[in-house]
């Protein structure tokens, strides 16, 4: 076959280091929009951004030029650098080391990005571990609680 295709939509979710809440006010928004600028410029077709003040979570296609892992680090690297430019309460500003990276059907991507839409709502009741650890169950994978937080 001349030519490849593909189509792979990925769920990704990472966390603050030690879930500091540097996430908030205006910082929000545009840390939002950076994340998704930055999934652009790695070619992929960004379906959503959100999060709260301590997490992000991103939705969007895995392009055939680049890995997971490699897209993940493009994400957390550049975000943070850009963050830790924001203003002196930016400096000590990380991404936690790990991430977790689901796939997502087609037709359950209008779900994913309601979810990710209403993520201030949805952290009213809950907290970020809670909502990780029930992602990690919904996949369907197996954790150790001693190596899942830094």
């Amino acid at each position: 076959m001349p030519q490849s295709f593909d189509s792979v939509i990925l769920h990704i979710v990472f966390s603050t280091k030690q879930r500091q809440p540097f996430i908030q006010g205006q910082l929000r928004d545009r840390m939002h929009g950076y994340l998704a600028n930055i999934g652009r410029v790695n070619g992929c077709k960004v379906f959503g951004v959100g999060g709260v003040n301590d997490h992000a979570h991103v939705a969007c296609t895995l392009p055939r030029t680049i890995c997971v892992s490699d897209l993940v680090r493009e994400l957390k690297t550049e975000s943070s650098k850009w963050a830790k430019k924001q203003g002196k309460d930016f400096k000590a500003f990380a991404w936690q080391a790990g991430y977790g990276v689901f796939s997502v059907s087609k037709s359950h991507l209008p779900a994913l990005e309601r979810y990710i839409a209403n993520q201030e709502q949805h952290h009213e009741s809950k907290t970020f571990k809670e909502e990780f650890l029930e992602l990690l169950d919904k996949h369907d994978l197996e954790w150790d609680e001693a190596y899942m937080w830094d």
